[in-house]
């Protein structure tokens, strides 16, 4: 995690210079405000890692002298099968879509589509107490 924390207090100190830059140079007040906020947001997101970095044991990426030999291994399950995610995707483009032309009775029911393609997706391995 240790270098995705650096990548993102890269993009920060970017930002933050590009606003002053940006400040300096055109005096737009929006523009100085988006690229502070963005900024911002990659400042959160790599005190999060930096954070997390600590309390995880080092991984392959994070040191210099690995081989990549080191990282090889399972990386986890990923359902090879599955339709949820195209249901997820099509809520959350539905939602968009919604918001987009301001219709309340399509954000709702895509919303409602959205949880459903969800719970789906979070259940569709899961089997219950009276399975074993």
């Amino acid at each position: 995690m240790k270098v995705e924390s650096r990548i993102f207090e890269i993009l920060t100190v970017f930002c933050f210079v590009c606003a002053i830059v940006y400040g300096v140079l055109s005096g737009e007040e929006v523009g100085i405000v988006a690229l502070t906020l963005t900024g911002g947001l990659t400042l959160i997101v790599g005190t999060y890692f930096r954070f997390v970095s600590r309390r995880l044991e080092e991984r392959p990426e994070d040191n210099p002298e690995a081989e990549v030999s080191d990282g090889a291994g399972d990386i986890g399950f990923f359902s090879p099968g599955s339709y949820w995610p195209l249901g997820v995707a099509s809520g959350v483009a539905l939602t968009g879509l919604g918001l987009a032309i301001y219709q309340w009775w399509l954000i709702v029911l895509a919303g409602i589509a959205m949880i459903i393609a969800i719970c789906g997706l979070v259940f569709e391995y899961h089997a219950g107490p009276e399975a074993h």
